[in-house]
């Protein structure tokens, strides 16, 4: 009972602090709208009959992916500043087990990752991307799996970072390129052999392709847009999903007890 009182009191702290923090809030909605409707909206205009396929849909697929699983990531990697906050510290020196301090803080960036993704979804609904009842029935699970996926690439990445300033210099570094390399806003299907490779190595890929799989499952564009099949992205999240958190989590823990 104290270590899940634990875990729901870090991810409510997480949650509160977004719903406190209103200039966060307002950024984390104004960024992906400006991306699907700037970045989208010009492809589409541009270039959008050429490939065959609507680009502001495209790119909102996309967005709404990346943002699942950055928010989640960069929420995770926040861990190494709340090691000198007045809140964290009385966390890290009590008798709570390292692993549900993890768990706890997936949990609370799920919860703010998702409420990011109600506001894609709805600025979707306003510019006219169709989605259908079953594909937001699909969207629920996808955007959890996308998470997790999500808080176990920031949980690995976090245990090798000693401090804020290392953070801030390397996140960026690890993330900025995923948005490319992943396809959020460009196909990579037909990639050069060297970007394929880079692509299969990112793991933003594959919540974007998975959620964009059930996207477009059945239609005409499925094969111009979607790399695997949904249920082989799924595979590799689980499986990568396991590797990144025990060993993230294992070098985390190791690493708290040597400070």
């Amino acid at each position: 009972m104290k270590e899940l009182n634990a875990i729901l009191t870090i991810a409510a702290r997480d949650f509160t602090k977004l719903l406190r923090d209103r200039g966060r809030l307002i950024i984390s909605f104004i960024f992906p709208l400006i991306f699907i409707g700037a970045l989208g909206g010009g492809l589409q205009a541009n270039i959008g009959k050429q490939v065959g396929f609507n680009f502001l849909t495209f790119t909102f697929t996309g967005v709404l992916a990346q943002v699942l699983f950055q928010s989640t990531a960069s929420g995770i990697i926040s861990l190494i500043e709340d090691r000198a906050n007045d809140f964290s510290q009385e966390i890290f020196v009590s008798p709570i087990s390292r692993y549900s301090i993890i768990f706890g803080k997936i949990l609370g960036e799920t919860l703010v990752s998702l409420t990011q993704a109600i506001g894609v979804l709805v600025f979707g609904f306003i510019i006219g991307v169709p989605i259908s009842i079953s594909q937001m029935l699909l969207f629920i699970p996808a955007a959890l799996i996308a998470c997790l996926f999500g808080g176990a690439f920031g949980t690995i990445v976090m245990a090798n970072l000693g401090n804020v300033r290392s953070a801030n210099q390397i996140f960026p570094f690890l993330i900025f390129p995923q948005f490319f390399l992943s396809g959020v806003f460009n196909p990579i299907k037909d990639s050069p052999p060297i970007l394929a490779i880079l692509s299969t190595l990112t793991p933003m890929t594959y919540p974007v392709d998975f959620l964009r799989g059930l996207y477009y499952a059945g239609s005409p564009e499925y094969d111009k847009v979607v790399l695997h099949p949904p249920i082989v992205d799924l595979a590799i999240m689980i499986g990568a999903f396991v590797i990144m958190l025990v060993v993230g989590t294992y070098l985390f823990v190791k690493n708290e007890r040597n400070r």
